[in-house]
């Protein structure tokens, strides 16, 4: 249907109408507070909340109003209703109008919503309304229920939405999941394209559900009425009802604080969202869904044609009816209700010689396998399971969040004594991994190990899920799955192989590579006799790790080329390691191939992103931010690493985090001279010194060894350095101490000031025998170039380092090289140093590093210099932003919207989001028509 009302309440009220506390929503309703926090910088956008229904979109839509008027926001509120005749642009118009302050021009609004041919001036009217309202404030639009909206509100939404994205107006629209109207996906689309965020409402925990529980019955829930509770299946509006129908009838006792229930397992039950669902079709799909209860099991249009008496034609409208109404779903070739807790709620109303009444035999019902009648009912649930798997591995290339739900649907089919739930359960793991439920995977695995029972080969299957998993969050814990599982007797050629190759990425990305290279040894005998082109694909990994930290690096890129085509060609779904490519990024980014690393990096971050792979973008992310500091974008380094910061819920300690974003956030951190952040992520290293896996140690240490320094104690330094900084050897990096070939000359200077001069000898010779192996690689040249000038005090190859690094895009390591070449000349021919100097300080200040921008300037004053040079990158007029946030707030002044800022500089809308929150603070705006005003003001010069 597709009619529409305006209501004043968007929320159902609770059993006794108290509104229960919302559990199970706490990222959901951070997200909606960040997004607020925006809008009272003057930041607009869109988000829009999607799931099933009863999963509570509604509620979260209530409590975002409610926060917003918090903070003095101004909210209007619609809500779209089927039960009422259509109004154009209905709930907009009633949503816009009904505020304490409505819009103005309300009456000539209605007149043009209701005048055939005006839509044009309707649009453009109540676009200067809004432009108007929000002169004096933001403004939160809140839209419920999209999928019921009429064509004029749809049109208004979209238009509006996308039109006036650039004023503070946070748009914030509800839509059910599944089956809507073209007109409707056609808005969602529109949206999305315009940066519209999705919120996505997942069936509640464990622990949210039993919590809930607790708030309606008034007590902790005692294990019966804790698994009357699960039936809901995390669905909030169905647990509500289920258990205030139970506590009205009598069927819950509370003794000594323990909600449990009286009698046995409580009778199907009349469910009030479900009548109301109900009531609101059309006498011929209510007709069609009671009759589908009261047949039970899925079942076809054949079969419901032929107890209806109709033919299956005259049943398409009806059909349709029932499932954009959320109560049937469609299963393979048949129906079947969306919910068992509907169907039974469905059959609960009808008489009950219906309900218990067996079809005659050979009639169309007789042929449908009714829910616990038989055991014909689990072969039915078998043979849909493995449809559902099927589906599932044909999707999860191009859509792992369709796959994971499928695979989720035939878990559930699967009973628990089934041969085949292990399987099922080792093929959801990385899906619901891959779609950002890694701690709901990984409780699914541990439970079913826990268990016990399990046979070799589905233990070793459920093993090797779990090392896939933990290997973004817990590198010691992914090598301890797959060695458990490696061990295993009686395994499968292709599993054993599959363990031994996640147990050598896992000992590879732990530092321990004599280890990971044995292994991997063993792992290519077993993938061979398999054939297995997987496990092969994340050996050649290893193996070109395994070249790097011997510093034979052209090998390293012929075996990273090859890991990665081997995966791309097998599909990203099947690979051991996802991404492989991200090695190759950064094996790109180590040796100086910057430009290249980043291309990469941003495509497979728009690909995954587009796919729905959340776990690959957010390790893309914390790659980038590698590649992006390296290149001397601090801002757009810091921004990424924001944006990719693991979440409350992940399993482990996020070493993958550690060894990218947390590093990144510190070296930022010195270089822009912000103390608080530094000393914040200092204390992440300390924890990362005691970390299982050795090359987290490494990067702990050395992140504390720099701390250090920025604080002046080069001693400190370098004891902390002491304990990694050893002659090479085979499991250690090839780097004695460093995480980059660009930090010997930091370890150097280090090294130096503490009067160490063995440990800085030491890292030359390494610097130097790394270049001299890999001869084509111009960047390693210039390190060791750089390296070896500080240690001898030797202009010359200070020189010669400045000149090697002239055409690679590393711009600290160039701005760095630029400095200390001035700083020599500056000894004895100062003007000769002013040129190294000022070109030092331009890339400096086009990095936004103002810590080494004030050093430089210095060295400049020191020099004679005492006219403030000019900084490339840099505005006389703006002396308060980087570079990269100057460049935003010129085209954010400009009238475009973050999206079109995002494409216009080739970022992502939330790095742009994280430069203009950035420059509000700094300037003290906090709307975009003040910093409009500001940017005409500064940039005219008066």
């Amino acid at each position: 249907m597709s009619v529409n009302r305006v209501t004043t309440g968007t929320v159902p009220e609770e059993p006794d109408g108290v509104r229960t506390p919302l559990r199970g929503r706490d990222a959901e309703l951070a997200f909606i507070e960040a997004r607020l926090d925006a809008l009272d910088r003057g930041e607009g956008g869109i988000v829009r909340v999607g799931g099933p229904a009863g999963i509570g979109r509604s509620r979260i839509l209530a409590e975002a109003s409610a926060a917003a008027r918090r903070r003095g926001t101004r909210v209007f509120e619609g809500a779209a209703d089927p039960d009422e005749h259509v109004v154009p642009l209905g709930p907009f118009l009633d949503g816009v109008l009904a505020d304490k302050g409505p819009l103005p021009g309300g009456v000539r609004l209605r007149d043009l919503a209701t005048t055939p041919g005006q839509r044009f001036w309707l649009l453009q009217e109540l676009g200067d309304r809004l432009r108007e309202t929000v002169r004096d404030g933001p403004l939160l639009v809140v839209l419920d229920d999209l999928q019921w909206c009429d064509d004029l509100t749809l049109l208004t939404f979209h238009t509006l939405a996308a039109g006036l994205s650039s004023h503070a107006i946070l748009w914030l629209a509800a839509v059910r999941g599944g089956s809507v109207p073209s007109g409707v996906r056609t808005t969602l689309d529109r949206i999305r394209q315009a940066g519209a965020h999705e919120l996505a409402l997942g069936a509640l925990g464990d622990r949210a559900t039993a919590q809930l529980t607790e708030d309606v019955l008034g007590a902790a829930p005692g294990p019966d009425v804790l698994s009357v509770a699960r039936r809901a299946e995390g669905m909030p509006q169905l647990l509500v009802e289920l258990l205030g129908s139970l506590r009205e009838d009598g069927a819950v006792t509370i003794e000594n604080g323990m909600a449990r229930l009286s009698a046995g397992p409580p009778a199907p039950r009349v469910l009030p969202s479900v009548v109301r669902r109900l009531d609101q079709l059309s006498d011929e799909a209510r007709e069609l869904v009671r009759t589908a209860a009261g047949v039970g099991g899925p079942v076809t249009v054949g079969q419901l044609a032929e107890l209806l008496g109709r033919s299956p034609a005259a049943l398409i409208t009806a059909v349709q009816e029932s499932l954009d109404a959320d109560l049937l779903a469609e299963s393979g070739d048949r129906l079947a209700f969306r919910h068992e807790l509907i169907r039974e709620a469905v059959g609960a109303g009808l008489p009950l010689p219906l309900r218990t009444a067996e079809p005659p035999p050979g009639s169309a019902a007789s042929f449908v396998e009714r829910p616990g009648s038989s055991a014909g009912t689990r072969g039915r649930d078998a043979a849909e399971a493995d449809r559902l798997r099927t589906e599932a591995v044909e999707l999860a290339s191009t859509a792992p969040g369709r796959a994971a739900e499928r695979s989720l649907k035939a878990l559930e089919l699967t009973s628990a004594d089934a041969p085949e739930r292990p399987r099922v359960i080792a093929e959801t793991i990385p899906l619901l991994w891959q779609t950002g439920r890694a701690a709901q995977a990984r409780e699914l695995g541990a439970a079913a190990l826990a268990a016990g029972g399990l046979g070799p080969e589905d233990e070793a299957l459920i093993r090797l899920a779990l090392a896939r998993l933990a290997v973004q969050f817990d590198f010691s814990e992914a090598v301890r799955q797959a060695r458990a599982g490696a061990e295993l007797p009686g395994t499968s050629v292709t599993a054993r192989g599959r363990l031994l190759a996640m147990l050598a990425v896992g000992l590879s990305m732990s530092g321990e590579h004599a280890a990971a290279e044995q292994v991997a040894a063993e792992a290519w005998e077993t993938a061979a006799a398999a054939g297995d082109r997987t496990a092969e694909a994340t050996l050649t990994t290893v193996r070109s790790a395994v070249s790097f930290h011997r510093m034979d690096l052209t090998e390293a890129f012929r075996q990273a080329e090859r890991s990665a085509a081997l995966a791309d060609a097998l599909g990203v779904s099947t690979s051991l390691w996802v991404p492989e490519a991200l090695w190759h990024v950064l094996l790109s980014n180590t040796t100086g191939r910057t430009a290249e690393a980043l291309a990469t990096a941003d495509e497979s971050i728009r690909i995954t992103r587009e796919q729905g792979r959340t776990a690959a973008t957010r390790m893309w992310l914390m790659t980038r931010t590698r590649v992006l500091l390296e290149t001397g974008r601090l801002s757009d380094a810091r921004a990424d690493a924001e944006a990719a910061s693991p979440a409350t819920g992940d399993p482990g300690p996020g070493n993958l985090a550690d060894v990218t974003l947390r590093y990144v956030m510190l070296r930022v951190a010195l270089h822009t001279d912000d103390r608080q952040t530094a000393e914040a992520y200092a204390a992440e290293a300390r924890r990362m010194r005691s970390d299982g896996a050795p090359v987290v140690r490494h990067f702990g240490t050395w992140m504390l060894a720099l701390m250090a320094d920025f604080e002046g104690r080069p001693d400190r330094a370098m004891a902390e350095l002491d304990q990694v900084m050893t002659s090479p050897a085979a499991d250690r990096p090839a780097y004695a101490g460093l995480i980059d070939p660009a930090d010997a000359p930091v370890l150097v200077r280090m090294a130096l000031r503490a009067g160490r001069h063995e440990r800085a000898a030491q890292a030359v010779a390494l610097a130097e025998q790394r270049a001299v192996l890999n001869p084509g690689l111009t960047f390693l040249a210039a390190t060791a170039a750089h390296a070896r000038g500080l240690l001898d005090n030797d202009l010359a190859p200070l020189v010669r380092a400045v000149r090697l690094y002239e055409d690679c895009p590393r711009v600290l390591a160039r701005a760095s090289a630029l400095e200390d070449a001035g700083r020599k000349l500056a000894a004895t021919r100062r003007s000769e140093a002013v040129p190294y100097f000022e070109t030092a300080l331009a890339l400096y200040a086009r990095s936004g590093a103002e810590r080494d921008v004030a050093r430089v300037r210095r060295r400049l004053l020191a020099a004679g210099v005492r006219r403030r040079p000019s900084a490339a990158g840099l505005s006389d007029a703006w002396p308060e932003l980087t570079a990269a946030e100057l460049r935003v707030v010129r085209l954010v002044a400009r009238g475009l919207t973050n999206q079109q800022v995002a494409e216009y500089l080739s970022l992502s809308p939330h790095t742009v989001s994280s430069h203009l929150r950035r420059a509000f603070t700094k300037l003290d705006v906090t709307s975009r028509p003040e910093l409009t005003r500001l940017a005409k003001h500064r940039d005219s010069g008066e």
